[in-house]
C-alpha cells in the first residue's frame, strides 16, 4: 500500500490527512475527515451527490484522487453558509421545497452554486441559442439553460421543478 500526506482546505479549515493513495477524495472527505455533507451515490460520477466546489469550481468528489488534490480548496454544501446565515441557494431550496429525501440536495446546491458562477462568467451551455451574449456575461438563465446546466445531478425523488425554480430566484 502507498501512503500520501495531503492537506486540504475543506470548508475554511486546513486539514491535514495520510491516504491510501488510491483514495477517492469523496472517501477522504467522509471516511478519514468526518465531513459528511458529500453523499456517496453512484460512486461513478452519474448521479452528482457528491458534488463539491474544488478551487470554487464544481467537481465530482467520487471521481478524483484526494492526493491530486493536495493544497486545494474544498467546499462542501456545509460549507457554504456563513455563521448561521445560509447561502441564498440553501434557503431558496428550503423555501421552493427543492428538496424531498433530502440526499442529493448537497450536491445539488453546490453544483448550483457553481453553474451559477458558471453562468456569471459567461460560460455557454449545451443550450445557450446565443454564444456570443454566453460569452459576454449576459446568458439568461431560463428554465431551460438551469435544467442543462444542472443536468449532472439526478433527484430519484423528482424534485425537479421545485429546484428549478429555487436556482431561478437565486439567478434573478
Amino acid at each position: 500500500m502507498h501512503e500520501s500526506t495531503l492537506t486540504l482546505t475543506v470548508d475554511g479549515v486546513s486539514r491535514t490527512v495520510t491516504v491510501d493513495t488510491r483514495t477517492t477524495l469523496l472517501d477522504t472527505l467522509r471516511d478519514r475527515l468526518g465531513v459528511t455533507s458529500p453523499k456517496k451515490g453512484c460512486d461513478h460520477g452519474q448521479c452528482g451527490a457528491c458534488t463539491v466546489l474544488l478551487d470554487g469550481r464544481r467537481t465530482l468528489s467520487c471521481l478524483r484522487l484526494a492526493v491530486a488534490e493536495h493544497g486545494a480548496d474544498v467546499v462542501t454544501s456545509a460549507g457554504l453558509r456563513v455563521g448561521d446565515d445560509l447561502h441564498p441557494v440553501q434557503q431558496a431550496f428550503i423555501d421552493h421545497d427543492g428538496l424531498q429525501c433530502g440526499y442529493c440536495t448537497p450536491g445539488q446546491i453546490c453544483s448550483a452554486v457553481g453553474m451559477l458562477e458558471e453562468a456569471r462568467a459567461g460560460h455557454p451551455s449545451h443550450v445557450t441559442e446565443d454564444l456570443e451574449a454566453g460569452l459576454d456575461g449576459g446568458a439568461e438563465l431560463t428554465d431551460e439553460e438551469i435544467r442543462e446546466r444542472m443536468s449532472g445531478n439526478l433527484c430519484r425523488c423528482g424534485a425537479y421543478p421545485h429546484i428549478v425554480a429555487a436556482i431561478a430566484e437565486v439567478a434573478r
